[in-house]
């Protein structure tokens, strides 16, 4: 008896997902930070063409590994990895705070155009609050903000921080973000988990004559809290009125709150969380629409006893509010010793657990210098298994649901061996083209099924002005089509171009249609 079509389909989607167990879209990405010199620029290189050469390593190590996004630290401590006008050069750049990268070039433009170039996305990590990173050892220029407007911040331990009830010292912030989505092509502006700094045991916060000038009827813990509301709702706004296509995520402590103290809290113990310590109310900022995706530093591992990572992944995916979630794990401990994170199939499991969970879009790993070791043969993991098909970056349908038009494509055969495609963006378009999809499929695949596989995807071209693709055939190949789409600055594709081409065995035979 013959099964209806649909049956067949299905049977079809069914197999090749049990081949691929990829989903098609999935933020990948690696965070590259640059305090203290952890990933880029290497300590002691300030050489601008070595730094280049190793920022360029490193993408291409990612991508390699199947990595769509990299997450670079571009203010660490109120500098700049940039040519900022507010803000001094970097010491962790230069060597000397202040000092111009010589030969000169500015880097953030360099790591754009790096990323860009191979259909990665650039998010920009800013550090909102942290100034001064160890006092009395830090390189400190004149023009530092620290210098020049001293009573905008505070010491906590070895550390200076803009104290964050100042409004002043907030619109300052906000200033440096609008510049950094204004002049550079970011795909997001992104934040860790330093809002107000952890505690030091036995010391409070130094913000009593601020808490007291304020004459609130709020609690301390209360006002610490709307400060930071206050500017993330400030930075939210501008960034869209800025560039609305431009996002904004946070990367916070794993833990919102702990059961114990909150019913909408997880099955965890922890001794700090973000809400009672750091004064972050993420779940305010999802709720209100102020960021466009959390991506909670999950670095525990499966099972641990009081912050377990499947509890953890579980508690965010129900508490998304309709926003993105990318899980930031901690492939760093592969090289601090743990017994877990020593188990290869640790980060694996981690993959295969995550991608159960409808609300979470993917994973952001801390951080790149971890990769170099191959840790656990985990590049090739990636490579070999849990990233080894592309994945796109998935859409936010709340900041833009527009699609691109379909490219249009001229088709030619010569030597009845040789397909010549001249890909074109059709003008109609209203949304800028990021790049270009080949798809190549078997011809017994339904265009809906091969669609939604990511082993279909043949290349991603990032020439969004169009480009020619030209391929000889041989007696070798089998049956298959080609299909062109184009996906948008906003991440959404298009549907299939009108033109499909199918190759019958030995190049011999061509239908176009």
């Amino acid at each position: 008896m013959k099964r209806p079509v649909y049956v067949l389909l299905a049977a079809l989607l069914v197999c090749s997902l049990s081949v691929s167990a990829q989903p098609k879209y999935e933020f990948r990405a690696v965070w590259i930070a640059s305090v203290d010199n952890i990933d880029w620029p290497q300590k002691g290189v300030t050489d601008p063409e070595t730094q280049k050469a190793d920022f360029i390593r490193q993408l291409d190590l990612h991508q390699k590994n199947g990595m769509n996004a990299v997450i670079v630290q571009v203010r660490p401590s109120a500098d700049a990895l940039y040519a900022s006008p507010y803000e001094p050069w970097s010491q962790w750049l230069t060597g000397v705070q202040g000092q111009a990268p010589n030969p000169y070039y500015d880097p953030l433009q360099f790591m754009i155009d790096e990323t860009h170039k191979r259909g990665m996305e650039f998010h920009a990590w800013l550090n909102p609050y942290r100034a001064d990173f160890k006092v009395g050892g830090s390189s400190i220029s004149n023009e530092h903000i620290t210098r020049t407007h001293p009573e905008w911040f505070v010491q906590y331990g070895d550390k200076k921080y803009f104290d964050p009830s100042n409004k002043e010292a907030q619109a300052f912030v906000v200033k440096v973000v609008r510049d950094i989505v204004h002049r550079y092509d970011v795909d997001a502006i992104h934040m860790d988990d330093y809002f107000y700094p952890y505690r030091l045991p036995g010391k409070d916060f130094p913000d009593a004559a601020a808490y007291a000038k304020a004459g609130t009827k709020l609690s301390k813990d209360d006002w610490r809290r709307s400060n930071v509301d206050s500017i993330i709702r400030q930075l939210s706004i501008t960034i869209k009125q800025e560039k609305p296509l431009v996002k904004f995520g946070i990367a916070p402590f794993a833990v919102w709150r702990n059961k114990d103290r909150d019913p909408d809290g997880s099955d965890t113990r922890s001794g700090v969380t973000n809400y009672d310590d750091l004064y972050a109310n993420i779940l305010l900022w999802l709720k209100k629409s102020w960021i466009d995706y959390v991506a909670p530093q999950l670095y525990l591992e499966i099972g641990h006893d009081k912050i377990g990572f499947e509890k953890m992944v579980d508690w965010w995916n129900r508490h998304a509010y309709g926003k993105h979630v990318y899980i930031g794990h901690g492939i760093y401990r592969a090289n601090e010793g743990g017994r877990a994170f020593q188990n290869p199939n640790e980060i694996p499991n981690e993959i295969k657990l995550l991608r159960r969970y409808p609300n979470v879009q993917g994973s952001i790993y801390f951080s790149s210098n971890s990769f170099d070791r191959n840790p656990n043969g985990w590049n090739d993991s990636l490579r070999d298994n849990y990233y080894k098909y592309p994945a796109l970056i998935p859409p936010m349908r709340w900041v833009d649901n527009e699609k691109p038009w379909p490219p249009i494509v001229e088709r030619s055969i010569s030597n009845d061996s040789v397909i010549r495609l001249v890909v074109k963006p059709d003008p109609r378009n209203r949304i800028e083209i990021k790049y270009y999809i080949v798809y190549e499929y078997a011809p017994e695949s339904h265009s809906d099924v091969f669609g939604n596989i990511p082993r279909y995807i043949s290349r991603i071209v990032t020439l969004p002005k169009g480009f020619t693709l030209s391929e000889t055939l041989s007696s070798a190949h089998f049956s298959y089509r080609y299909v062109i789409t184009a996906v948008g600055k906003n991440n959404n594709e298009s549907d299939m171009s009108e033109i499909a081409i199918l190759v019958q065995p030995g190049g011999t035979k061509w239908s176009f249609y």
